[in-house]
Protein backbone atom coordinates (compact mmCIF):
# COMPACT_ATOMS: atom_id res chain seq x y z
CA UNK A 1 0.00 0.00 0.00
CA UNK A 2 1.47 3.32 -1.08
CA UNK A 3 -1.47 5.59 -0.17
CA UNK A 4 -4.24 5.70 2.42
CA UNK A 5 -6.72 5.71 -0.46
CA UNK A 6 -5.67 2.12 -1.25
CA UNK A 7 -7.16 0.79 2.00
CA UNK A 8 -10.78 1.47 1.07
CA UNK A 9 -11.43 3.55 4.17
CA UNK A 10 -14.65 5.50 4.60
CA UNK A 11 -14.74 8.72 2.57
CA UNK A 12 -15.02 10.90 5.67
CA UNK A 13 -11.82 9.33 7.05
CA UNK A 14 -9.93 9.97 3.81
CA UNK A 15 -11.17 13.53 3.90
CA UNK A 16 -9.77 13.97 7.43
CA UNK A 17 -6.43 12.42 6.42
CA UNK A 18 -6.20 14.78 3.47
CA UNK A 19 -6.88 17.73 5.78
CA UNK A 20 -3.90 16.64 7.91
CA UNK A 21 -1.80 16.09 4.77
CA UNK A 22 -1.38 12.38 5.52
CA UNK A 23 -0.81 10.50 2.30
CA UNK A 24 1.66 7.66 2.81
CA UNK A 25 1.08 5.06 5.57
CA UNK A 26 3.85 3.89 7.86
CA UNK A 27 4.94 0.22 7.93
CA UNK A 28 2.82 -0.61 11.00
CA UNK A 29 -0.22 0.97 9.34
CA UNK A 30 0.39 -0.93 6.11
CA UNK A 31 0.50 -4.23 8.00
CA UNK A 32 -2.26 -3.59 10.54
CA UNK A 33 -5.08 -1.81 8.68
CA UNK A 34 -6.03 -4.52 6.10
CA UNK A 35 -6.57 -7.38 8.61
CA UNK A 36 -8.31 -5.06 11.06
CA UNK A 37 -10.78 -3.98 8.40
CA UNK A 38 -11.62 -7.67 7.97
CA UNK A 39 -12.44 -7.93 11.68
CA UNK A 40 -9.38 -9.95 12.74
CA UNK A 41 -7.79 -9.66 16.17
CA UNK A 42 -4.30 -8.18 16.08
CA UNK A 43 -1.13 -8.31 18.17
CA UNK A 44 1.18 -5.45 17.22
CA UNK A 45 4.79 -5.08 18.30
CA UNK A 46 5.84 -1.52 17.61
CA UNK A 47 7.82 1.25 19.26
CA UNK A 48 6.35 4.64 20.01
CA UNK A 49 6.41 7.04 17.10
CA UNK A 50 5.71 4.37 14.47
CA UNK A 51 2.13 5.49 13.79
CA UNK A 52 0.33 2.68 15.61
CA UNK A 53 -2.39 5.02 16.93
CA UNK A 54 -3.57 5.64 13.38
CA UNK A 55 -2.96 1.96 12.66
CA UNK A 56 -5.74 0.92 15.03
CA UNK A 57 -7.98 4.02 15.08
CA UNK A 58 -8.52 4.35 11.31
CA UNK A 59 -9.97 0.85 10.71
CA UNK A 60 -11.92 1.08 13.98
CA UNK A 61 -13.57 4.34 12.96
CA UNK A 62 -14.26 2.76 9.57
CA UNK A 63 -16.11 -0.08 11.34
CA UNK A 64 -18.17 2.31 13.48
CA UNK A 65 -19.20 4.28 10.37
CA UNK A 66 -19.94 1.17 8.33
CA UNK A 67 -22.28 -0.23 11.01
CA UNK A 68 -23.82 2.92 12.50
CA UNK A 69 -26.05 2.89 15.56
CA UNK A 70 -26.37 4.96 18.70
CA UNK A 71 -24.36 3.83 21.71
CA UNK A 72 -26.41 2.63 24.64
CA UNK A 73 -26.70 4.88 27.72
CA UNK A 74 -23.63 4.51 29.97
CA UNK A 75 -22.04 2.36 27.29
CA UNK A 76 -19.42 2.63 24.55
CA UNK A 77 -18.84 0.92 21.22
CA UNK A 78 -15.03 1.14 21.24
CA UNK A 79 -12.84 1.04 24.36
CA UNK A 80 -9.16 1.98 24.36
CA UNK A 81 -7.07 1.41 27.51
CA UNK A 82 -3.85 3.37 27.97
CA UNK A 83 -1.44 3.41 30.94
CA UNK A 84 -1.16 7.18 31.46
CA UNK A 85 -3.32 10.29 31.29
CA UNK A 86 -1.11 11.90 28.65
CA UNK A 87 -1.28 8.91 26.34
CA UNK A 88 -5.05 8.62 26.81
CA UNK A 89 -5.50 12.29 25.93
CA UNK A 90 -3.25 11.91 22.88
CA UNK A 91 -5.17 8.88 21.56
CA UNK A 92 -8.50 10.61 22.08
CA UNK A 93 -7.33 13.68 20.19
CA UNK A 94 -6.15 11.51 17.29
CA UNK A 95 -9.56 9.82 17.15
CA UNK A 96 -11.24 13.23 17.10
CA UNK A 97 -8.94 14.35 14.29
CA UNK A 98 -9.62 11.26 12.17
CA UNK A 99 -13.36 11.48 12.83
CA UNK A 100 -13.68 15.23 12.51
CA UNK A 101 -16.09 14.97 9.56
CA UNK A 102 -18.26 12.37 11.28
CA UNK A 103 -20.72 12.53 14.17
CA UNK A 104 -18.84 10.00 16.28
CA UNK A 105 -18.45 10.99 19.93
CA UNK A 106 -15.12 10.59 21.73
CA UNK A 107 -14.62 10.80 25.51
CA UNK A 108 -11.61 10.46 27.75
CA UNK A 109 -11.64 9.33 31.38
CA UNK A 110 -8.68 9.28 33.73
CA UNK A 111 -7.81 10.21 37.28
CA UNK A 112 -6.65 13.56 38.57
CA UNK A 113 -9.81 15.38 37.45
CA UNK A 114 -13.36 15.45 38.91
CA UNK A 115 -15.30 12.30 38.17
CA UNK A 116 -18.76 13.92 38.08
CA UNK A 117 -18.25 15.55 34.69
CA UNK A 118 -17.07 12.23 33.29
CA UNK A 119 -20.20 10.56 34.65
CA UNK A 120 -22.37 13.16 32.90
CA UNK A 121 -20.46 12.71 29.62
CA UNK A 122 -21.05 8.96 29.71
CA UNK A 123 -24.72 9.11 30.67
CA UNK A 124 -25.92 9.15 27.04
CA UNK A 125 -23.24 6.74 25.86
CA UNK A 126 -20.23 7.41 23.62
CA UNK A 127 -18.86 5.84 20.46
CA UNK A 128 -15.18 5.87 21.46
CA UNK A 129 -13.97 5.85 25.06
CA UNK A 130 -10.27 6.21 25.91
CA UNK A 131 -9.48 5.45 29.53
CA UNK A 132 -6.88 4.58 32.11
CA UNK A 133 -7.66 1.39 34.06
CA UNK A 134 -8.08 2.93 37.51
CA UNK A 135 -10.68 5.54 36.60
CA UNK A 136 -12.43 3.10 34.27
CA UNK A 137 -13.05 0.70 37.15
CA UNK A 138 -14.12 3.58 39.41
CA UNK A 139 -16.84 4.49 36.91
CA UNK A 140 -17.91 0.87 36.60
CA UNK A 141 -18.11 0.52 40.39
CA UNK A 142 -20.34 3.61 40.51
CA UNK A 143 -22.55 2.09 37.81
CA UNK A 144 -21.81 5.02 35.53
CA UNK A 145 -20.35 2.77 32.82
CA UNK A 146 -21.03 -0.66 31.41
CA UNK A 147 -18.89 -2.63 28.96
CA UNK A 148 -21.33 -5.23 27.63
CA UNK A 149 -21.78 -3.40 24.31
CA UNK A 150 -18.08 -2.95 23.43
CA UNK A 151 -17.46 -3.98 19.82
CA UNK A 152 -13.74 -3.08 19.64
CA UNK A 153 -11.29 -3.33 22.53
CA UNK A 154 -7.78 -1.84 22.26
CA UNK A 155 -5.01 -2.35 24.81
CA UNK A 156 -2.16 0.03 24.10
CA UNK A 157 1.33 0.04 25.67
CA UNK A 158 0.69 -3.33 27.31
CA UNK A 159 4.26 -3.63 28.59
CA UNK A 160 3.92 -0.37 30.47
CA UNK A 161 0.60 -1.57 31.88
CA UNK A 162 2.44 -4.53 33.37
CA UNK A 163 5.25 -2.35 34.73
CA UNK A 164 2.73 -0.09 36.48
CA UNK A 165 0.98 -3.01 38.18
CA UNK A 166 -2.28 -2.91 36.21
CA UNK A 167 -2.37 -6.66 35.61
CA UNK A 168 -5.19 -7.32 38.10
CA UNK A 169 -7.23 -4.40 36.75
CA UNK A 170 -6.82 -5.71 33.20
CA UNK A 171 -8.00 -9.16 34.20
CA UNK A 172 -11.07 -7.65 35.81
CA UNK A 173 -11.82 -5.60 32.70
CA UNK A 174 -11.49 -8.73 30.57
CA UNK A 175 -14.27 -10.42 32.56
CA UNK A 176 -16.61 -7.46 31.98
CA UNK A 177 -16.18 -7.35 28.19
CA UNK A 178 -18.56 -9.23 25.88
CA UNK A 179 -17.20 -12.46 24.43
CA UNK A 180 -17.91 -11.34 20.87
CA UNK A 181 -15.65 -8.41 20.10
CA UNK A 182 -12.57 -7.43 18.12
CA UNK A 183 -9.35 -7.19 20.14
CA UNK A 184 -6.26 -5.12 19.38
CA UNK A 185 -3.14 -5.54 21.51
CA UNK A 186 -0.07 -3.31 21.18
CA UNK A 187 3.25 -3.43 22.99
CA UNK A 188 6.73 -2.11 22.29
CA UNK A 189 8.26 -5.29 23.70
CA UNK A 190 6.94 -8.84 23.96
CA UNK A 191 8.52 -10.77 26.85
CA UNK A 192 6.84 -13.94 28.09
CA UNK A 193 4.72 -12.11 30.65
CA UNK A 194 3.25 -9.82 27.99
CA UNK A 195 2.66 -12.74 25.64
CA UNK A 196 0.72 -14.47 28.41
CA UNK A 197 -1.41 -11.37 28.89
CA UNK A 198 -2.08 -11.20 25.15
CA UNK A 199 -3.39 -14.76 25.18
CA UNK A 200 -6.09 -13.72 27.65
CA UNK A 201 -7.51 -11.12 25.26
CA UNK A 202 -6.80 -12.29 21.71
CA UNK A 203 -8.53 -14.88 19.56
CA UNK A 204 -6.52 -16.23 16.60
CA UNK A 205 -4.72 -12.91 16.13
CA UNK A 206 -2.68 -11.60 13.24
CA UNK A 207 0.78 -10.60 14.51
CA UNK A 208 2.55 -7.62 13.00
CA UNK A 209 5.95 -6.26 13.96
CA UNK A 210 7.86 -3.33 12.54
CA UNK A 211 11.07 -3.68 14.56
CA UNK A 212 12.88 -6.38 16.52
CA UNK A 213 12.10 -6.46 20.21
CA UNK A 214 13.90 -3.87 22.35
CA UNK A 215 15.60 -2.12 19.47
CA UNK A 216 16.45 1.55 19.58
CA UNK A 217 15.36 4.06 16.98
CA UNK A 218 17.56 3.88 13.88
CA UNK A 219 18.33 7.58 13.53
CA UNK A 220 19.23 8.27 17.17
CA UNK A 221 22.91 8.93 17.87
CA UNK A 222 23.66 7.67 21.36
CA UNK A 223 26.33 9.15 23.62
CA UNK A 224 27.40 8.28 27.15
CA UNK A 225 29.42 10.17 29.75
CA UNK A 226 30.68 8.64 32.98
CA UNK A 227 30.30 11.14 35.80
CA UNK A 228 29.76 11.22 39.55
CA UNK A 229 26.13 11.54 40.60
CA UNK A 230 26.72 14.81 42.47
CA UNK A 231 28.36 16.32 39.36
CA UNK A 232 25.57 15.51 36.92
CA UNK A 233 23.83 18.86 37.35
CA UNK A 234 26.92 20.78 36.26
CA UNK A 235 27.27 18.50 33.23
CA UNK A 236 23.61 19.05 32.34
CA UNK A 237 24.06 22.83 32.42
CA UNK A 238 27.08 22.51 30.12
CA UNK A 239 25.26 20.26 27.63
CA UNK A 240 22.25 22.58 27.49
CA UNK A 241 24.37 25.69 26.96
CA UNK A 242 26.70 24.17 24.35
CA UNK A 243 24.30 22.01 22.32
CA UNK A 244 21.96 23.05 19.53
CA UNK A 245 18.76 22.00 21.29
CA UNK A 246 15.35 22.60 19.77
CA UNK A 247 13.46 20.67 22.45
CA UNK A 248 14.91 18.25 25.00
CA UNK A 249 13.35 15.66 27.27
CA UNK A 250 15.37 15.09 30.46
CA UNK A 251 14.62 11.84 32.29
CA UNK A 252 15.02 11.07 35.98
CA UNK A 253 14.06 7.94 37.90
CA UNK A 254 12.12 9.69 40.66
CA UNK A 255 9.60 12.50 41.02
CA UNK A 256 11.68 14.38 43.59
CA UNK A 257 14.70 14.03 41.33
CA UNK A 258 12.78 15.70 38.50
CA UNK A 259 11.80 18.62 40.73
CA UNK A 260 15.37 18.95 41.97
CA UNK A 261 16.73 19.15 38.41
CA UNK A 262 14.21 21.88 37.54
CA UNK A 263 15.13 23.93 40.62
CA UNK A 264 18.82 23.73 39.70
CA UNK A 265 18.11 24.75 36.11
CA UNK A 266 16.01 27.71 37.21
CA UNK A 267 18.78 28.70 39.62
CA UNK A 268 21.04 28.98 36.58
CA UNK A 269 18.46 31.02 34.69
CA UNK A 270 17.37 28.11 32.48
CA UNK A 271 13.60 27.73 32.15
CA UNK A 272 12.25 24.18 32.47
CA UNK A 273 9.10 22.38 33.62
CA UNK A 274 8.69 19.04 35.37
CA UNK A 275 6.01 16.46 34.69
CA UNK A 276 5.39 13.49 36.98
CA UNK A 277 2.74 11.73 39.04
CA UNK A 278 2.78 14.22 41.93
CA UNK A 279 1.75 17.05 39.64
CA UNK A 280 -1.94 17.82 39.25
CA UNK A 281 -3.53 17.12 35.92
CA UNK A 282 -3.79 20.85 35.25
CA UNK A 283 -0.06 21.27 35.91
CA UNK A 284 0.83 18.31 33.70
CA UNK A 285 -1.35 19.58 30.87
CA UNK A 286 0.05 23.12 31.12
CA UNK A 287 3.65 21.85 31.11
CA UNK A 288 3.03 19.64 28.10
CA UNK A 289 1.30 22.41 26.17
CA UNK A 290 4.16 24.82 26.90
CA UNK A 291 6.66 22.22 25.71
CA UNK A 292 4.66 21.39 22.60
CA UNK A 293 4.20 25.06 21.66
CA UNK A 294 7.88 25.85 22.16
CA UNK A 295 7.24 28.23 25.05
CA UNK A 296 9.69 26.11 27.06
CA UNK A 297 12.25 23.85 25.40
CA UNK A 298 13.19 21.66 28.38
CA UNK A 299 10.83 19.16 29.98
CA UNK A 300 12.01 17.02 32.90
CA UNK A 301 10.00 13.82 33.25
CA UNK A 302 9.80 10.45 34.93
CA UNK A 303 9.28 7.32 32.85
CA UNK A 304 5.61 6.83 33.75
CA UNK A 305 4.62 10.42 33.01
CA UNK A 306 6.55 10.41 29.73
CA UNK A 307 4.30 7.79 28.17
CA UNK A 308 2.11 9.61 25.70
CA UNK A 309 4.42 12.58 25.18
CA UNK A 310 4.16 12.68 21.42
CA UNK A 311 5.81 15.98 20.54
CA UNK A 312 7.43 16.63 17.20
CA UNK A 313 10.77 18.38 17.13
CA UNK A 314 12.37 16.73 20.19
CA UNK A 315 16.00 16.96 19.16
CA UNK A 316 17.58 15.60 22.35
CA UNK A 317 16.82 13.04 25.01
CA UNK A 318 19.04 13.34 28.09
CA UNK A 319 19.13 10.46 30.55
CA UNK A 320 20.04 12.35 33.71
CA UNK A 321 19.62 9.00 35.47
CA UNK A 322 19.82 5.60 33.79
CA UNK A 323 16.68 3.44 33.98
CA UNK A 324 17.04 0.09 35.74
CA UNK A 325 14.84 -1.59 33.11
CA UNK A 326 16.40 -1.79 29.62
CA UNK A 327 13.04 -1.45 27.85
CA UNK A 328 12.55 1.93 29.50
CA UNK A 329 15.70 3.14 27.80
CA UNK A 330 14.20 2.15 24.46
CA UNK A 331 11.03 4.10 25.23
CA UNK A 332 12.97 7.13 26.38
CA UNK A 333 15.17 7.62 23.35
CA UNK A 334 12.22 6.79 21.11
CA UNK A 335 10.87 10.25 21.96
CA UNK A 336 13.37 11.72 19.52
CA UNK A 337 14.08 10.84 15.88
CA UNK A 338 10.36 10.49 15.18
CA UNK A 339 8.72 10.58 11.76
CA UNK A 340 12.03 10.09 9.97
CA UNK A 341 13.90 12.86 11.78
CA UNK A 342 17.28 12.47 13.44
CA UNK A 343 17.91 12.77 17.16
CA UNK A 344 20.53 12.64 19.89
CA UNK A 345 20.41 10.67 23.15
CA UNK A 346 22.91 11.51 25.89
CA UNK A 347 23.26 9.40 29.04
CA UNK A 348 24.94 10.49 32.28
CA UNK A 349 26.25 7.32 33.96
CA UNK A 350 27.21 7.31 37.64
CA UNK A 351 29.41 4.51 39.01
CA UNK A 352 26.45 2.69 40.56
CA UNK A 353 24.59 2.84 37.23
CA UNK A 354 27.19 0.90 35.23
CA UNK A 355 25.30 -2.41 35.66
CA UNK A 356 22.19 -0.74 34.20
CA UNK A 357 23.98 0.43 31.08
CA UNK A 358 25.52 -3.03 30.59
CA UNK A 359 22.03 -4.56 30.70
CA UNK A 360 20.82 -1.97 28.19
CA UNK A 361 23.69 -2.72 25.81
CA UNK A 362 23.05 -6.45 26.05
CA UNK A 363 19.32 -6.15 25.37
CA UNK A 364 19.49 -3.49 22.62
CA UNK A 365 22.71 -4.82 21.11
CA UNK A 366 23.99 -1.28 20.74
CA UNK A 367 26.68 0.71 22.49
CA UNK A 368 26.64 4.46 22.97
CA UNK A 369 29.59 6.53 21.80
CA UNK A 370 31.77 7.69 24.73
CA UNK A 371 31.59 11.45 25.35
CA UNK A 372 34.35 12.73 27.66
CA UNK A 373 33.81 15.34 30.33
CA UNK A 374 34.37 18.90 29.04
CA UNK A 375 37.59 20.75 29.70
CA UNK A 376 37.59 22.68 32.96
CA UNK A 377 34.76 20.53 34.30
CA UNK A 378 35.95 20.83 37.91
CA UNK A 379 35.58 24.58 37.59
CA UNK A 380 32.03 24.14 36.30
CA UNK A 381 31.20 21.99 39.32
CA UNK A 382 32.63 24.55 41.75
CA UNK A 383 30.70 27.39 40.11
CA UNK A 384 27.38 25.57 39.89
CA UNK A 385 24.62 28.08 40.74
CA UNK A 386 22.49 27.35 43.76
CA UNK A 387 19.01 25.96 43.05
CA UNK A 388 15.92 28.02 43.66
CA UNK A 389 14.17 27.16 46.88
CA UNK A 390 11.15 24.84 46.68
CA UNK A 391 7.77 26.48 47.33
CA UNK A 392 6.87 26.62 51.00
CA UNK A 393 4.20 24.19 52.16
CA UNK A 394 0.97 26.12 52.81
CA UNK A 395 -0.38 23.37 55.04
CA UNK A 396 -2.95 21.73 52.80
CA UNK A 397 -1.05 21.30 49.53
CA UNK A 398 0.12 17.78 49.05
CA UNK A 399 -1.75 16.41 52.06
CA UNK A 400 -4.09 13.48 51.95
CA UNK A 401 -7.51 14.87 50.92
CA UNK A 402 -9.25 12.39 53.21
CA UNK A 403 -7.17 13.66 56.13
CA UNK A 404 -8.09 17.23 55.17
CA UNK A 405 -11.77 16.40 55.24
CA UNK A 406 -11.36 14.78 58.67
CA UNK A 407 -9.55 17.85 59.95
CA UNK A 408 -12.35 20.06 58.61
CA UNK A 409 -14.96 17.99 60.45
CA UNK A 410 -13.02 18.41 63.71
CA UNK A 411 -13.03 22.19 63.38
CA UNK A 412 -15.69 24.32 65.08
CA UNK A 413 -18.17 26.29 63.04
CA UNK A 414 -15.78 29.24 62.89
CA UNK A 415 -13.40 27.11 60.85
CA UNK A 416 -10.45 27.38 63.26
CA UNK A 417 -8.96 24.19 64.75
CA UNK A 418 -9.71 23.74 68.45
CA UNK A 419 -6.06 23.88 69.44
CA UNK A 420 -5.62 27.20 67.59
CA UNK A 421 -8.64 29.07 68.85
CA UNK A 422 -7.13 31.89 70.96
CA UNK A 423 -8.47 33.08 74.30
CA UNK A 424 -12.19 33.61 74.70
CA UNK A 425 -13.38 37.17 74.43
CA UNK A 426 -14.44 37.16 78.06
CA UNK A 427 -11.18 35.58 79.30
CA UNK A 428 -8.92 37.72 81.45
CA UNK A 429 -5.90 39.20 79.74
CA UNK A 430 -3.03 36.74 79.48
CA UNK A 431 -5.24 33.75 80.17
CA UNK A 432 -4.58 30.99 77.70
CA UNK A 433 -6.24 27.67 76.96
CA UNK A 434 -5.28 26.27 80.39
CA UNK A 435 -6.78 29.25 82.10
CA UNK A 436 -9.97 28.84 80.07
CA UNK A 437 -10.30 25.25 81.24
CA UNK A 438 -9.93 26.32 84.88
CA UNK A 439 -12.41 29.15 84.42
CA UNK A 440 -14.91 26.85 82.72
CA UNK A 441 -15.35 24.75 85.89
CA UNK A 442 -15.70 27.60 88.39
CA UNK A 443 -19.19 27.97 89.80
CA UNK A 444 -21.02 31.07 88.64
CA UNK A 445 -22.52 31.68 92.07
CA UNK A 446 -19.56 32.60 94.23
CA UNK A 447 -21.43 32.22 97.55
CA UNK A 448 -20.42 29.38 99.84
CA UNK A 449 -22.57 26.32 99.34
CA UNK A 450 -24.05 27.51 96.05
CA UNK A 451 -23.96 23.98 94.85
CA UNK A 452 -22.98 20.61 96.18
CA UNK A 453 -19.24 20.20 96.44
CA UNK A 454 -18.51 23.92 96.13
CA UNK A 455 -15.23 25.09 97.61
CA UNK A 456 -15.31 27.90 100.12
CA UNK A 457 -13.60 30.99 98.76
CA UNK A 458 -11.12 32.64 101.09
CA UNK A 459 -10.65 36.38 101.07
Amino acid sequence: MTSFNDFGLHADINRALAAKDYTQPTPIQTQAIPPLMKGRDLCGIAQTGTGKTAGFSLPSIHHLLTYPHRPTPRGCRMLVLAPTRELAAQIAQSCRDYGRFTKLSVSTVFGGVPINKQIRDLSQGVDILVATPGRLLDLIDQRALRLDDVEIFVLDEADQMMDMGFIHSLRRVAKLLPSRRQNLFFSATMPKEIAGLADQFLNDPVTVSVAPQATTAEKVRQFATFVEQKEKQALLHHVIKTSDIDRALIFTRTKHGADRVVRHLKGAGIEAFAIHGNKSQAQRTAALQAFRSGQVRLLVATDIAARGIDVSGVSHVINFEIPNVPEQYVHRIGRTARAGAEGIAISFIAPDERPYIRDIERVTRTRAEPMPLPEGFNELVRNLPKPVQPPRDTGSRGRDPNRQRQDARRQPSGGQPRGDRGPRRDAPAGEGAEGQRKRRFRPRNKSVGAHKGAVKRVG
